[in-house]
């Protein structure tokens, strides 16, 4: 099944976290928070102006993000967990080091 979100909403995927501390202790699934960074799966094309021009999206499909903690809605499609929000819920984009040193 394909997904096309509407408007200025995205579909994100979260990225897992580590399952230890720097130190070096694990820490069980009941005390993990769920991780804020995820990666775009899917992008609308984007929300209207007062002048009903389509105003694109920052974001798009691959962009590694983070997000707020309670932000978007959790839904299941093909039985993989993903999260709907809008594009305003996203803080911002995580660049690669390796990549903007190339590019400066």
């Amino acid at each position: 099944m394909k997904f096309r979100p509407l408007h200025d909403r995205v579909v994100v995927q979260r990225l897992e976290s580590d399952q230890k501390t720097k130190g070096g202790i694990i820490i069980p699934d009941t005390a993990k928070e769920k991780p804020m960074e995820g990666k775009i799966i899917a992008a609308g094309p984007g929300a209207r102006d007062e002048a009903g021009k389509v105003q694109p999206l920052d974001v798009k499909p691959g962009d590694r993000i983070l997000f707020g903690k309670w932000s978007g809605t959790e839904v299941k499609i093909d039985g993989v967990e993903y999260l709907i929000m809008k594009e305003s819920d996203i803080m911002g984009i995580i660049e690669d080091e390796g990549v903007a040193a190339k590019a400066a």
